[in-house]
């Protein structure tokens, strides 16, 4: 049943009812983010996708892994398909859209990759058929879904489920276990490069840009040459 009153209190009262299982969660987020870190230091790719929300919940985790989320680091390989809007597109327009994803998991996926798919309902049929295609080329599977059991779970080699019927509160933690899952990821890339033996980067990446200067920055006139830096 889903709680009366006002619309914040409604929705804080359901993400609150969905916070106490979620911490169960630690455990598979810790060995997710060692996973994802040993993987992607041995040269393997993440690839992601959703539908809706889900896409930029996914291209989300994209960016935090080709860019940062905290310290500088090694940038990660870590692909969107959804952001691929040709190749979509064509895919849709010759395949279906059931075959958006999963002709390009047979097209990019190797074995070692990760594919991680985001579904609130976990029915959505193109990333049901994505899971099947990364199984049958030898590309592990992990979904973000809603309340389990369901037909993309069943299809993946590991599922968090998030347990609300509250399609935004089951989106809301899906980005928070975005950021955990960077968090862990970064916590044991030190580890996982040096397995590879591939140091661990941190501070300016060499042929990087300049740190940026805060502040506002005045150069005074009159042949002086000086700065301030407010």
């Amino acid at each position: 049943m889903m709680p009366t009153g006002s619309l914040l209190d409604t929705h804080l009262t359901n993400l609150a009812a969905a916070l106490v299982p979620y911490r169960r969660c630690e455990s598979q987020l810790t060995r997710w983010g060692s996973d994802l870190a040993h993987r992607l230091a041995a040269g393997g790719r993440l690839l992601v996708a959703g539908n809706g929300g889900s896409a930029a919940e996914a291209q989300h985790l994209t960016a935090e892994l080709v860019g940062k989320l905290r310290d500088d680091r090694r940038p990660l390989s870590a692909i969107a398909l959804h952001a691929e809007t040709s190749a979509l597109t064509a895919i849709a327009n010759d395949y279906g859209y059931t075959d958006v994803y999963a002709r390009q998991v047979r097209a990019h996926g190797r074995p070692g990759d990760i594919l991680l798919l985001l579904s609130t309902s976990g029915t959505s049929a193109n990333l049901v058929a994505a899971a099947r295609a990364a199984r049958d080329v030898g590309v592990t599977t992990w979904a973000l879904t809603g309340v389990a059991p369901n037909p993309l779970a069943d299809a993946c080699d590991d599922v968090l489920a998030v347990a609300s019927p509250d399609t935004q509160v089951v989106q809301e933690l899906h980005l928070v276990t975005s950021h955990l899952l960077c968090e862990y990821l970064e916590q044991e890339l030190p580890a996982a490069l040096a397995a590879v033996g591939d140091p661990a980067v941190v501070g300016p990446v060499a042929g990087g840009p300049a740190p940026v200067r805060t502040g506002v920055e005045v150069v005074l006139d009159g042949g002086t040459g000086q700065q301030v830096d407010a």
